[in-house]
Protein backbone atom coordinates (compact mmCIF):
# COMPACT_ATOMS: atom_id res chain seq x y z
CA UNK A 1 0.00 0.00 0.00
CA UNK A 2 2.62 2.49 1.06
CA UNK A 3 4.91 1.68 -1.84
CA UNK A 4 2.21 2.82 -4.27
CA UNK A 5 2.17 6.39 -2.97
CA UNK A 6 5.96 6.63 -3.03
CA UNK A 7 5.96 5.40 -6.62
CA UNK A 8 3.40 8.09 -7.38
CA UNK A 9 5.76 10.71 -5.92
CA UNK A 10 8.51 9.40 -8.21
CA UNK A 11 6.20 9.52 -11.24
CA UNK A 12 5.22 13.11 -10.40
CA UNK A 13 8.87 14.17 -10.08
CA UNK A 14 8.58 15.06 -6.39
CA UNK A 15 11.36 12.62 -5.52
CA UNK A 16 13.68 10.29 -7.39
CA UNK A 17 14.17 6.55 -6.97
CA UNK A 18 17.69 7.21 -5.71
CA UNK A 19 16.38 9.60 -3.05
CA UNK A 20 13.79 7.06 -1.91
CA UNK A 21 16.39 4.31 -1.55
CA UNK A 22 18.70 6.62 0.43
CA UNK A 23 15.80 7.71 2.64
CA UNK A 24 14.94 4.06 3.38
CA UNK A 25 18.53 3.39 4.43
CA UNK A 26 18.51 6.48 6.64
CA UNK A 27 15.20 5.42 8.23
CA UNK A 28 16.79 2.20 9.45
CA UNK A 29 19.58 4.15 11.14
CA UNK A 30 17.79 7.22 12.51
CA UNK A 31 14.24 5.87 13.03
CA UNK A 32 12.67 8.92 11.39
CA UNK A 33 10.00 8.82 8.71
CA UNK A 34 10.62 8.61 4.99
CA UNK A 35 9.16 12.09 4.43
CA UNK A 36 11.55 13.61 6.96
CA UNK A 37 14.57 11.84 5.49
CA UNK A 38 13.56 12.79 1.95
CA UNK A 39 13.42 16.40 3.10
CA UNK A 40 17.00 16.07 4.34
CA UNK A 41 17.91 14.99 0.82
CA UNK A 42 16.29 18.06 -0.71
CA UNK A 43 12.62 17.10 -1.16
CA UNK A 44 9.72 19.35 -0.11
CA UNK A 45 8.57 17.93 3.23
CA UNK A 46 5.42 20.07 3.37
CA UNK A 47 4.30 18.93 -0.09
CA UNK A 48 5.01 15.28 0.71
CA UNK A 49 3.10 15.50 4.01
CA UNK A 50 0.10 17.19 2.38
CA UNK A 51 -0.10 14.45 -0.27
CA UNK A 52 0.31 11.72 2.35
CA UNK A 53 -2.54 13.28 4.35
CA UNK A 54 -4.82 13.02 1.31
CA UNK A 55 -3.64 9.46 0.73
CA UNK A 56 -4.43 8.41 4.31
CA UNK A 57 -7.69 10.35 4.37
CA UNK A 58 -6.77 12.77 7.17
CA UNK A 59 -6.48 16.55 7.34
CA UNK A 60 -3.18 18.44 7.04
CA UNK A 61 -2.43 21.07 9.69
CA UNK A 62 -0.04 24.01 9.51
CA UNK A 63 1.65 23.46 12.86
CA UNK A 64 3.76 26.63 12.59
CA UNK A 65 0.73 28.92 12.56
CA UNK A 66 -1.50 27.21 15.12
CA UNK A 67 -1.63 28.21 18.79
CA UNK A 68 -1.02 25.17 20.96
CA UNK A 69 -3.49 24.43 23.76
CA UNK A 70 -1.84 23.96 27.20
CA UNK A 71 -4.64 21.61 28.35
CA UNK A 72 -4.14 19.39 25.31
CA UNK A 73 -0.38 19.26 25.86
CA UNK A 74 -0.89 17.79 29.35
CA UNK A 75 -2.29 14.60 27.80
CA UNK A 76 1.06 13.33 26.55
CA UNK A 77 4.49 13.03 28.11
CA UNK A 78 7.51 14.42 26.32
CA UNK A 79 8.96 10.91 26.16
CA UNK A 80 5.90 9.50 24.39
CA UNK A 81 5.55 12.51 22.11
CA UNK A 82 9.16 12.11 20.98
CA UNK A 83 8.91 8.33 20.60
CA UNK A 84 5.81 8.47 18.38
CA UNK A 85 6.32 11.97 16.93
CA UNK A 86 2.85 13.12 17.99
CA UNK A 87 1.53 16.27 19.64
CA UNK A 88 -1.97 17.15 20.93
CA UNK A 89 -2.55 20.68 19.65
CA UNK A 90 -6.19 21.51 20.49
CA UNK A 91 -8.75 20.40 23.08
CA UNK A 92 -12.48 21.01 23.06
CA UNK A 93 -14.42 19.24 25.78
CA UNK A 94 -13.66 15.54 25.43
CA UNK A 95 -12.11 15.87 21.98
CA UNK A 96 -8.56 16.65 20.94
CA UNK A 97 -6.77 17.34 17.69
CA UNK A 98 -3.70 15.10 17.53
CA UNK A 99 -0.93 16.04 15.08
CA UNK A 100 1.04 13.02 13.88
CA UNK A 101 3.84 12.46 11.42
CA UNK A 102 2.76 8.88 10.71
CA UNK A 103 -0.96 8.00 10.97
CA UNK A 104 -0.15 4.26 10.73
CA UNK A 105 2.47 4.27 13.48
CA UNK A 106 2.31 0.83 15.17
CA UNK A 107 1.87 2.33 18.66
CA UNK A 108 -0.71 4.98 17.71
CA UNK A 109 -3.74 2.72 18.08
CA UNK A 110 -2.74 1.76 21.64
CA UNK A 111 -2.22 5.41 22.57
CA UNK A 112 -5.68 6.35 21.28
CA UNK A 113 -7.27 3.54 23.31
CA UNK A 114 -5.34 4.71 26.38
CA UNK A 115 -6.65 8.26 25.92
CA UNK A 116 -10.21 6.95 25.73
CA UNK A 117 -9.93 4.63 28.72
CA UNK A 118 -8.01 6.92 31.10
CA UNK A 119 -9.38 10.33 30.15
CA UNK A 120 -12.51 9.68 28.11
CA UNK A 121 -10.86 11.58 25.25
CA UNK A 122 -11.53 11.03 21.55
CA UNK A 123 -8.77 12.11 19.17
CA UNK A 124 -9.04 13.41 15.63
CA UNK A 125 -5.86 12.59 13.70
CA UNK A 126 -4.25 15.28 11.54
CA UNK A 127 -0.89 15.19 9.77
CA UNK A 128 2.00 17.64 10.04
CA UNK A 129 5.61 17.49 8.81
CA UNK A 130 7.81 15.49 11.17
CA UNK A 131 10.36 18.28 11.52
CA UNK A 132 7.61 20.71 12.61
CA UNK A 133 6.32 18.27 15.22
CA UNK A 134 9.82 17.67 16.60
CA UNK A 135 10.40 21.40 16.87
CA UNK A 136 7.02 21.97 18.55
CA UNK A 137 7.72 19.18 21.04
CA UNK A 138 11.05 20.75 21.96
CA UNK A 139 9.39 24.12 22.56
CA UNK A 140 6.00 23.11 24.00
CA UNK A 141 7.15 20.24 26.22
CA UNK A 142 10.50 21.51 27.57
CA UNK A 143 12.36 19.82 30.37
CA UNK A 144 12.67 21.75 33.58
CA UNK A 145 16.00 23.46 33.19
CA UNK A 146 17.97 26.43 34.33
CA UNK A 147 19.47 27.07 30.90
CA UNK A 148 18.11 25.28 27.86
CA UNK A 149 21.35 25.56 25.92
CA UNK A 150 23.53 24.50 28.84
CA UNK A 151 21.25 21.56 29.65
CA UNK A 152 21.25 20.41 26.04
CA UNK A 153 25.03 20.48 25.89
CA UNK A 154 25.28 18.64 29.19
CA UNK A 155 22.83 16.04 27.93
CA UNK A 156 24.73 15.25 24.73
CA UNK A 157 28.32 15.82 25.84
CA UNK A 158 28.94 12.24 26.94
CA UNK A 159 27.03 10.50 24.15
CA UNK A 160 29.21 8.28 22.00
CA UNK A 161 28.07 9.64 18.63
CA UNK A 162 30.90 10.01 16.15
CA UNK A 163 29.79 12.48 13.50
CA UNK A 164 33.18 13.45 12.14
CA UNK A 165 32.68 13.95 8.41
CA UNK A 166 35.36 13.05 5.90
CA UNK A 167 36.02 15.63 3.18
CA UNK A 168 33.88 15.13 0.04
CA UNK A 169 31.66 12.60 1.83
CA UNK A 170 28.42 11.59 0.05
CA UNK A 171 25.21 13.53 0.68
CA UNK A 172 23.66 10.63 2.55
CA UNK A 173 26.22 10.82 5.33
CA UNK A 174 25.61 14.52 5.90
CA UNK A 175 21.88 13.95 5.89
CA UNK A 176 22.20 11.23 8.51
CA UNK A 177 24.26 13.55 10.68
CA UNK A 178 21.60 16.23 10.35
CA UNK A 179 18.97 13.93 11.80
CA UNK A 180 20.92 12.70 14.81
CA UNK A 181 18.67 13.44 17.81
CA UNK A 182 21.35 15.42 19.69
CA UNK A 183 21.88 17.70 16.68
CA UNK A 184 18.17 18.46 16.24
CA UNK A 185 17.85 19.10 19.95
CA UNK A 186 20.93 21.29 20.02
CA UNK A 187 19.89 23.42 17.03
CA UNK A 188 16.36 23.91 18.36
CA UNK A 189 17.68 24.81 21.80
CA UNK A 190 20.18 27.24 20.34
CA UNK A 191 17.41 29.20 18.60
CA UNK A 192 15.10 29.13 21.64
CA UNK A 193 17.91 30.21 23.96
CA UNK A 194 18.87 33.12 21.71
CA UNK A 195 15.25 34.30 21.48
CA UNK A 196 14.84 34.07 25.26
CA UNK A 197 17.97 36.19 25.74
CA UNK A 198 16.64 38.73 23.21
CA UNK A 199 19.65 38.32 20.94
CA UNK A 200 19.55 40.04 17.56
CA UNK A 201 21.97 37.62 15.86
CA UNK A 202 23.37 34.12 16.32
CA UNK A 203 26.95 33.48 15.16
CA UNK A 204 28.09 29.88 14.62
CA UNK A 205 31.82 29.83 13.86
CA UNK A 206 33.75 26.62 13.08
CA UNK A 207 37.40 26.36 14.09
CA UNK A 208 39.83 23.45 14.11
CA UNK A 209 39.18 22.36 17.69
CA UNK A 210 35.92 24.08 18.63
CA UNK A 211 32.61 25.47 17.45
CA UNK A 212 32.26 29.01 18.71
CA UNK A 213 28.71 30.17 19.47
CA UNK A 214 28.08 33.86 20.05
CA UNK A 215 24.90 35.91 20.44
CA UNK A 216 24.73 39.60 19.67
CA UNK A 217 22.91 41.07 22.65
CA UNK A 218 22.41 44.83 22.91
CA UNK A 219 24.95 45.32 20.13
CA UNK A 220 27.77 43.28 21.71
CA UNK A 221 28.81 39.72 20.83
CA UNK A 222 28.60 37.45 23.88
CA UNK A 223 30.23 34.00 24.03
CA UNK A 224 27.90 31.05 24.69
CA UNK A 225 28.61 27.42 25.67
CA UNK A 226 30.30 25.56 22.81
CA UNK A 227 28.89 22.26 21.48
CA UNK A 228 31.23 19.28 20.99
CA UNK A 229 33.38 19.85 17.91
CA UNK A 230 32.29 16.50 16.44
CA UNK A 231 28.91 18.12 15.64
CA UNK A 232 30.50 20.86 13.54
CA UNK A 233 29.40 19.67 10.10
CA UNK A 234 26.07 18.31 11.36
CA UNK A 235 25.02 21.62 12.95
CA UNK A 236 25.79 23.49 9.75
CA UNK A 237 23.87 20.98 7.64
CA UNK A 238 20.88 21.05 9.99
CA UNK A 239 20.50 24.82 9.78
CA UNK A 240 21.00 24.72 6.00
CA UNK A 241 18.19 22.18 5.73
CA UNK A 242 15.93 24.32 7.92
CA UNK A 243 16.68 27.34 5.70
CA UNK A 244 16.12 25.24 2.54
CA UNK A 245 19.68 25.79 1.35
CA UNK A 246 21.81 23.40 -0.69
CA UNK A 247 23.60 21.23 1.89
CA UNK A 248 25.98 19.92 -0.77
CA UNK A 249 27.25 23.37 -1.77
CA UNK A 250 30.01 24.39 0.64
CA UNK A 251 32.14 26.56 -1.65
CA UNK A 252 29.80 29.53 -2.04
CA UNK A 253 27.94 31.82 0.36
CA UNK A 254 24.21 31.13 0.60
CA UNK A 255 21.26 33.07 1.99
CA UNK A 256 17.95 31.74 3.23
CA UNK A 257 15.19 32.15 5.78
CA UNK A 258 13.72 30.07 8.56
CA UNK A 259 10.24 30.74 9.90
CA UNK A 260 9.83 29.17 13.29
CA UNK A 261 7.51 29.25 16.29
CA UNK A 262 9.18 29.84 19.64
CA UNK A 263 6.92 29.87 22.69
CA UNK A 264 3.83 30.99 20.73
CA UNK A 265 5.83 33.66 18.89
CA UNK A 266 6.47 33.52 15.15
CA UNK A 267 10.15 34.26 14.57
CA UNK A 268 11.84 34.93 11.24
CA UNK A 269 15.52 34.05 10.92
CA UNK A 270 17.59 35.45 8.06
CA UNK A 271 20.33 32.89 7.48
CA UNK A 272 23.69 33.59 5.86
CA UNK A 273 26.38 30.96 5.30
CA UNK A 274 29.99 31.71 4.37
CA UNK A 275 32.82 29.25 3.60
CA UNK A 276 35.72 29.72 6.02
CA UNK A 277 38.90 27.73 6.64
CA UNK A 278 37.37 25.16 9.02
CA UNK A 279 33.90 24.83 7.51
CA UNK A 280 30.99 27.22 7.04
CA UNK A 281 30.26 30.15 9.31
CA UNK A 282 26.55 30.77 9.87
CA UNK A 283 24.99 34.02 11.00
CA UNK A 284 21.26 34.14 11.73
CA UNK A 285 19.52 37.49 12.18
CA UNK A 286 16.54 37.11 14.54
CA UNK A 287 13.47 39.11 13.52
CA UNK A 288 10.91 39.11 16.32
CA UNK A 289 7.84 41.20 15.52
CA UNK A 290 6.88 41.35 19.21
CA UNK A 291 10.12 43.18 20.04
CA UNK A 292 9.58 45.86 17.40
CA UNK A 293 9.23 49.26 19.09
CA UNK A 294 7.26 51.63 16.83
CA UNK A 295 6.64 54.50 19.24
CA UNK A 296 8.74 57.52 18.22
CA UNK A 297 8.51 58.91 21.74
CA UNK A 298 10.35 55.87 23.15
CA UNK A 299 13.29 55.67 20.74
CA UNK A 300 15.53 58.21 22.45
CA UNK A 301 14.75 61.55 20.77
CA UNK A 302 15.35 64.68 22.82
CA UNK A 303 12.03 66.60 23.11
CA UNK A 304 13.00 69.40 20.71
CA UNK A 305 14.38 66.96 18.12
CA UNK A 306 11.25 64.83 18.37
CA UNK A 307 9.05 67.80 17.50
CA UNK A 308 11.24 68.63 14.50
CA UNK A 309 11.18 65.05 13.26
CA UNK A 310 7.41 64.73 13.70
CA UNK A 311 6.95 67.95 11.75
CA UNK A 312 9.19 66.69 8.94
CA UNK A 313 7.42 63.33 8.51
CA UNK A 314 4.10 65.14 8.24
CA UNK A 315 5.42 67.26 5.37
CA UNK A 316 3.54 66.58 2.10
CA UNK A 317 6.76 66.40 0.07
CA UNK A 318 10.54 66.34 0.33
CA UNK A 319 13.23 63.79 1.25
CA UNK A 320 14.11 62.69 4.78
CA UNK A 321 17.36 60.71 5.01
CA UNK A 322 18.27 58.50 7.98
CA UNK A 323 21.96 57.59 8.13
CA UNK A 324 24.21 55.34 10.15
CA UNK A 325 26.08 52.03 9.99
CA UNK A 326 24.42 48.62 9.82
CA UNK A 327 22.72 47.79 13.10
CA UNK A 328 22.26 51.41 14.20
CA UNK A 329 18.46 51.21 14.34
CA UNK A 330 17.65 52.90 11.04
CA UNK A 331 14.92 50.41 10.13
CA UNK A 332 13.19 50.91 13.47
CA UNK A 333 13.24 54.68 12.97
CA UNK A 334 11.83 54.34 9.45
CA UNK A 335 9.09 51.93 10.53
CA UNK A 336 8.22 54.13 13.52
CA UNK A 337 7.91 57.16 11.25
CA UNK A 338 5.64 55.28 8.84
CA UNK A 339 3.50 53.92 11.69
CA UNK A 340 3.12 57.43 13.10
CA UNK A 341 1.79 58.92 9.85
CA UNK A 342 -0.08 55.81 8.68
CA UNK A 343 -3.78 56.54 8.19
CA UNK A 344 -6.60 55.35 5.89
CA UNK A 345 -6.46 58.50 3.75
CA UNK A 346 -2.86 58.12 2.50
CA UNK A 347 -1.09 55.56 0.31
CA UNK A 348 2.26 54.45 1.75
CA UNK A 349 4.58 52.27 -0.34
CA UNK A 350 7.93 50.79 0.64
CA UNK A 351 10.77 49.13 -1.27
CA UNK A 352 12.92 47.00 1.05
CA UNK A 353 15.72 44.47 0.87
CA UNK A 354 14.67 42.54 2.79
CA UNK A 355 11.21 43.28 4.20
CA UNK A 356 12.09 42.77 7.87
CA UNK A 357 8.67 43.25 9.46
CA UNK A 358 5.14 43.38 8.10
CA UNK A 359 3.41 46.71 8.72
CA UNK A 360 -0.41 46.86 8.63
CA UNK A 361 -2.05 48.82 5.79
CA UNK A 362 1.30 49.62 4.14
CA UNK A 363 2.24 48.28 0.70
CA UNK A 364 5.65 46.66 1.15
CA UNK A 365 7.70 45.45 -1.82
CA UNK A 366 10.57 42.97 -1.54
CA UNK A 367 13.46 43.93 -3.84
CA UNK A 368 14.38 41.08 -6.20
CA UNK A 369 17.32 41.83 -8.52
CA UNK A 370 16.91 38.42 -10.23
CA UNK A 371 13.51 39.61 -11.47
CA UNK A 372 14.91 43.07 -12.29
CA UNK A 373 12.98 44.51 -9.35
CA UNK A 374 15.67 46.91 -8.15
CA UNK A 375 15.20 49.91 -5.88
CA UNK A 376 15.21 52.16 -8.94
CA UNK A 377 12.65 50.08 -10.84
CA UNK A 378 10.44 49.79 -7.76
CA UNK A 379 10.52 53.57 -7.37
CA UNK A 380 9.52 54.05 -11.00
CA UNK A 381 6.59 51.70 -10.51
CA UNK A 382 5.58 53.47 -7.29
CA UNK A 383 5.18 56.76 -9.14
CA UNK A 384 2.45 55.11 -11.23
CA UNK A 385 0.67 53.84 -8.09
CA UNK A 386 -0.60 57.21 -6.79
CA UNK A 387 1.60 57.24 -3.65
CA UNK A 388 1.59 59.85 -0.90
CA UNK A 389 4.59 58.52 1.02
CA UNK A 390 7.44 56.40 -0.35
CA UNK A 391 10.01 54.59 1.77
CA UNK A 392 13.16 53.31 0.05
CA UNK A 393 15.19 50.88 2.14
CA UNK A 394 18.48 52.31 0.92
CA UNK A 395 19.72 54.74 -1.73
CA UNK A 396 22.66 52.82 -3.18
CA UNK A 397 23.33 54.51 -6.50
CA UNK A 398 22.83 57.61 -8.63
CA UNK A 399 19.82 56.20 -10.47
CA UNK A 400 17.87 55.51 -7.27
CA UNK A 401 18.86 58.91 -5.84
CA UNK A 402 17.68 60.73 -8.97
CA UNK A 403 14.30 59.00 -9.01
CA UNK A 404 13.84 59.66 -5.27
CA UNK A 405 14.56 63.35 -5.84
CA UNK A 406 12.14 63.42 -8.77
CA UNK A 407 9.45 61.90 -6.54
CA UNK A 408 10.11 64.47 -3.81
CA UNK A 409 9.98 67.37 -6.27
CA UNK A 410 6.66 66.17 -7.70
CA UNK A 411 4.73 66.22 -4.44
CA UNK A 412 5.67 63.04 -2.56
CA UNK A 413 7.28 62.50 0.83
CA UNK A 414 10.28 60.18 0.43
CA UNK A 415 12.02 58.55 3.40
CA UNK A 416 15.23 56.57 2.89
CA UNK A 417 18.64 55.65 4.32
CA UNK A 418 22.29 56.13 3.45
CA UNK A 419 25.50 54.80 4.99
CA UNK A 420 27.35 57.90 6.23
CA UNK A 421 29.06 58.76 9.51
CA UNK A 422 27.10 61.88 10.36
CA UNK A 423 24.38 64.16 9.01
CA UNK A 424 26.50 66.82 7.21
CA UNK A 425 28.61 64.31 5.24
CA UNK A 426 25.40 62.89 3.76
CA UNK A 427 25.35 65.88 1.42
CA UNK A 428 28.87 65.01 0.26
CA UNK A 429 27.77 61.41 -0.32
CA UNK A 430 24.95 62.55 -2.61
CA UNK A 431 27.35 64.83 -4.48
CA UNK A 432 29.75 61.89 -4.91
CA UNK A 433 26.87 59.94 -6.46
CA UNK A 434 26.62 62.61 -9.13
CA UNK A 435 23.57 64.50 -7.85
CA UNK A 436 23.61 68.22 -8.64
CA UNK A 437 23.75 70.54 -5.59
CA UNK A 438 20.62 72.36 -6.79
CA UNK A 439 18.52 69.19 -6.67
CA UNK A 440 19.86 68.22 -3.24
CA UNK A 441 19.07 71.63 -1.78
CA UNK A 442 15.62 71.66 -3.40
CA UNK A 443 14.50 68.23 -2.23
CA UNK A 444 16.18 67.23 1.07
CA UNK A 445 14.30 68.60 4.09
CA UNK A 446 16.00 66.69 6.93
CA UNK A 447 18.94 64.38 7.62
CA UNK A 448 19.02 62.24 10.74
CA UNK A 449 22.22 60.41 11.74
CA UNK A 450 21.92 57.85 14.52
CA UNK A 451 23.64 55.21 16.63
CA UNK A 452 22.53 52.76 19.32
CA UNK A 453 24.03 52.82 22.82
CA UNK A 454 23.72 50.21 25.53
CA UNK A 455 21.63 51.24 28.52
CA UNK A 456 22.68 50.80 32.13
CA UNK A 457 20.99 47.73 33.65
CA UNK A 458 18.26 49.01 36.02
CA UNK A 459 18.61 46.00 38.33
CA UNK A 460 22.27 46.52 39.23
CA UNK A 461 22.90 50.22 38.56
CA UNK A 462 24.93 52.15 41.12
CA UNK A 463 26.02 55.80 41.28
CA UNK A 464 29.48 56.39 39.86
CA UNK A 465 31.85 59.36 39.80
CA UNK A 466 33.81 60.24 36.67
CA UNK A 467 36.98 62.31 36.49
CA UNK A 468 35.79 65.86 35.83
CA UNK A 469 38.85 66.56 33.68
CA UNK A 470 37.91 63.72 31.30
CA UNK A 471 34.29 64.87 31.19
CA UNK A 472 35.36 68.36 30.17
CA UNK A 473 37.75 66.96 27.57
CA UNK A 474 34.93 65.12 25.80
CA UNK A 475 32.75 68.21 25.82
CA UNK A 476 30.46 67.89 28.85
CA UNK A 477 29.37 71.42 29.87
CA UNK A 478 30.08 72.34 33.54
CA UNK A 479 26.38 72.95 34.24
CA UNK A 480 25.55 69.41 33.09
CA UNK A 481 28.29 67.92 35.27
CA UNK A 482 26.90 69.68 38.32
CA UNK A 483 23.39 68.25 37.84
CA UNK A 484 24.28 64.88 36.30
CA UNK A 485 23.12 61.51 37.56
CA UNK A 486 25.96 59.19 36.55
CA UNK A 487 25.17 55.47 36.87
CA UNK A 488 26.98 52.25 36.05
CA UNK A 489 25.80 48.64 36.13
CA UNK A 490 27.67 46.31 38.48
CA UNK A 491 26.64 43.15 36.65
CA UNK A 492 23.85 40.75 37.61
CA UNK A 493 21.85 37.79 36.28
CA UNK A 494 19.43 40.13 34.49
CA UNK A 495 22.17 41.57 32.28
CA UNK A 496 24.41 38.46 32.12
CA UNK A 497 26.96 40.33 34.26
CA UNK A 498 27.51 42.93 31.52
CA UNK A 499 26.09 45.90 33.43
CA UNK A 500 23.93 46.79 30.41
CA UNK A 501 20.36 45.88 29.47
CA UNK A 502 18.64 47.18 26.34
CA UNK A 503 19.67 49.99 24.03
CA UNK A 504 18.73 53.59 23.36
CA UNK A 505 19.26 55.65 20.22
CA UNK A 506 21.24 58.86 19.95
CA UNK A 507 20.52 61.27 17.13
CA UNK A 508 22.14 64.04 15.12
CA UNK A 509 19.23 65.86 13.50
CA UNK A 510 20.01 68.36 10.76
CA UNK A 511 16.99 70.38 9.68
CA UNK A 512 17.49 71.91 6.22
CA UNK A 513 16.26 75.48 6.58
CA UNK A 514 16.41 78.17 3.88
CA UNK A 515 19.92 79.25 4.86
CA UNK A 516 21.25 75.69 4.63
CA UNK A 517 19.43 75.14 1.33
CA UNK A 518 21.27 78.07 -0.22
CA UNK A 519 24.59 76.87 1.20
CA UNK A 520 24.05 73.37 -0.22
CA UNK A 521 22.98 74.73 -3.62
CA UNK A 522 26.24 76.68 -3.81
CA UNK A 523 28.18 73.42 -3.38
CA UNK A 524 29.59 74.03 0.12
CA UNK A 525 31.59 71.18 1.67
CA UNK A 526 30.51 69.21 4.74
CA UNK A 527 32.65 71.29 7.15
CA UNK A 528 30.83 74.50 6.22
CA UNK A 529 27.47 72.71 6.32
CA UNK A 530 28.22 71.31 9.79
CA UNK A 531 29.23 74.71 11.18
CA UNK A 532 26.01 76.25 9.90
CA UNK A 533 23.88 73.36 11.20
CA UNK A 534 25.44 73.69 14.67
CA UNK A 535 24.73 77.40 14.61
CA UNK A 536 21.10 76.55 13.81
CA UNK A 537 20.81 74.27 16.85
CA UNK A 538 21.91 70.83 15.66
CA UNK A 539 23.26 68.54 18.39
CA UNK A 540 26.08 66.22 17.34
CA UNK A 541 26.01 62.49 18.08
CA UNK A 542 28.56 63.08 20.86
CA UNK A 543 26.38 65.80 22.42
CA UNK A 544 23.32 63.56 22.24
CA UNK A 545 25.29 60.73 23.90
CA UNK A 546 26.47 63.05 26.66
CA UNK A 547 22.88 63.98 27.48
CA UNK A 548 22.02 60.28 27.82
CA UNK A 549 25.03 59.72 30.08
CA UNK A 550 24.17 62.66 32.32
CA UNK A 551 20.62 61.32 32.65
CA UNK A 552 21.98 58.00 33.93
CA UNK A 553 20.92 56.03 30.86
CA UNK A 554 24.40 55.01 29.71
CA UNK A 555 28.05 55.17 30.74
CA UNK A 556 31.17 57.12 29.86
CA UNK A 557 32.64 53.98 28.27
CA UNK A 558 29.68 53.75 25.90
CA UNK A 559 29.88 57.44 25.01
CA UNK A 560 33.56 57.10 24.11
CA UNK A 561 33.03 53.83 22.24
CA UNK A 562 29.97 54.75 20.17
CA UNK A 563 30.99 58.32 19.32
CA UNK A 564 34.73 57.75 18.83
CA UNK A 565 36.29 59.92 16.15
Amino acid sequence: MVSNIWQQFIDEGIISEEMLEKAKQMKIQNNSGLGFNLALLGADEELITKKLAVYYGVEYIDLLSIELNPEALKLVSREKAEAMCILPVKKSGKNILLAVADPIHPELSSFLKELKMLHGIDAEIVMAPESYIKLAIDQALPKEQKSRMAETLKDIADKDVDLEIVKDQPVQEDAEAVDEAPVIKLCNSLISDAVEKMASDIHIEPFEKEIKIRYRIDGALIDQPSPPVKYKRAITSRFKVMAKLDIIERRKPQDGRIKIKVKDKMIDLRVSTLPVVWGEKIVMRILDQTNLQLDLTKLGFEPDDLKKFQKAINNPYGIILVTGPTGSGKTTTLYSALSTINSPDINIMTAEDPVEYNLPNINQVQINPDADLTFANALRAFLRQDPDVIMVGEIRDQETAEIAIKAALTGHLVISTLHTNDAPTTISRLLDMGIEPFYIGSSVIMILAQRLMRKVCPDCSQPVNYDETILKQIGVPPQLIANAKFLKGQGCSTCNDSGYKGRVAIYELMEINDELKKTIMHGADSTVIKEMALKNGMKTLRQSAILKMCAGLTTLDEVLSVTAG
